[in-house]
């Protein structure tokens, strides 16, 4: 559990940093276009892509809390034992889903005869090779399915009747608990 306490601090630092970074970026546009009357010909193209990663990695480390939309009026509804296979099946299934989309997502970047890489596109404003920016789908399914193999073992680990049956807002609210129990 080491590994994955790394995992996800690694990845809530890169959310935090590319957001902030973001934020920082259009900040400084803004003051250089209103101020100075010259903006940053770069700043919207590069912005916009620091959004998308702490995007994407944000809902990596939504897979392993369990944040992910979901729908639990049959799991609330059916008795304890078959929630739990349920919960490990649905499990098994976006882990399915996320080394799917990596593959995939990695032959659209890498692939010899297609791939986006052997095209040469480059970005239009910060003129670097544009399967660079693509390079965090399958950089963050790889990483959502890791940790989703983390809640797997969780799921299996625990006891049917202490499986976790809590809507979003109950994970929300439990984790700024927690979060302001730290602060303190």
């Amino acid at each position: 559990m080491k590994l994955e306490k790394i995992i996800i601090g690694i990845t809530v630092f890169f959310i935090s940093f590319l957001i902030a970074a973001g934020v920082l970026l259009a900040f400084i546009n803004v003051v250089a276009r209103f101020v100075f009357n010259e903006g940053i010909d770069w700043a919207f193209e590069l912005t916009s892509y620091l959004f998308i990663w702490s995007a994407m990695f944000g809902a990596a480390y939504l897979f392993r809390i369990g944040g992910n939309i979901r729908v639990t009026i049959l799991i609330d509804l059916l008795p304890k034992r078959i929630s739990k296979l349920i919960i490990i099946l649905v499990d098994l299934i976006i882990l399915f889903y996320l080394l799917l989309v990596a593959y995939f997502g990695y032959l659209f970047i890498f692939d010899p005869d297609f791939g986006i890489k052997i095209s040469g596109e480059i970005s239009v404003d910060l003129n670097i090779p544009i399967w660079y920016i693509y390079l965090i789908l399958p950089l963050s399914m790889i990483i959502a399915a890791i940790l989703t193999i983390y809640k797997f073992i969780e799921d299996i680990k625990t006891s049917a009747d202490k499986i976790v049956r809590k809507s979003e807002i109950e994970i929300i609210i439990e984790e700024v608990k927690e979060n302001v129990g730290e602060i303190k």
